[in-house]
């Protein structure tokens, strides 16, 4: 007897595991079908939003997508760089500062954070593991406290944790957030690391690319011209 109630509790746990995991492959389809759709604007209301950093040419890239978004629209504004990159940081104050002034004074709530590398120039492999756990703990962290509405990116390699626990976090219902994409001026031929992995796994809801044979290659992608 003891024995058959053990199979029958294996076969129900056998059931609800495929349940659940039919559920979240189900969810996760969804999550993929509606990210490919165009967006609607469903509130007037400002957009928490995320803007991602990077050393190099990526900040001076966003910075130029920022000066062609609305600024009420986008508010308030959180930017996140990687821990050893003050410079992306500072330059984002700058800009802060001088929408503060051809505003009158008027300060907008902005924030500036930080986030653990997942691997620096020349670490190893191996000690990367235990870096890269880390920078997804790190990341977790910031979209529970931030929890935006909106994510900009253009490259870093630090977009991509985040990118991810925002995908995951539609799936589960906990937060919807649009990733807004740009790959960098410098992607001519090919897309960059961080882009092909969004792009491939759909992560982006909006992926967009600067030169049109790359459009061509990813037909996903928005081609919009030259921002730089």
């Amino acid at each position: 007897m003891g024995s058959k109630d053990e199979t029958c509790f294996a076969i129900s746990i056998i059931i609800i595991i495929i349940g659940l995991i039919f559920i979240a492959i189900v969810r996760v389809i969804y999550v993929v079908y509606r990210t490919s759709k165009p967006l609607r604007p469903k509130s007037p209301k400002p957009l928490s939003t995320l803007i991602v950093l990077g050393s190099g040419g990526h900040t001076a890239e966003m910075i130029n997508v920022l000066s062609a978004l609305q600024k009420d629209r986008f508010m308030p504004r959180f930017y996140v760089a990687a821990a050893t990159d003050n410079m992306s940081l500072q330059k984002a104050r700058v800009l802060e500062d001088l929408l503060a002034d051809t505003n009158g004074g008027k300060v907008v709530s902005a924030k500036f954070m930080q986030i653990y590398r997942s691997r620096e120039v020349g670490q190893s492999y191996i000690t990367s593991i235990g870096t890269t756990l880390i920078a997804i703990a790190h990341a977790l962290w910031l979209m529970i406290k931030i929890r935006p509405k909106v994510i900009l990116c253009n490259g870093p390699g630090t977009c991509i944790p985040l990118c991810v626990i925002a995908f995951l976090f539609k799936v589960v219902g906990i937060r919807w957030s649009s990733v807004f994409y740009v790959e960098s001026i410098a992607r001519v031929k090919r897309l960059s690391l961080s882009g092909l992995l969004l792009y491939k796994l759909c992560i982006a809801d909006q992926f967009y690319v600067q030169w049109p044979q790359l459009q061509r290659k990813y037909p996903r992608a928005i081609y919009v011209g030259c921002l730089m």
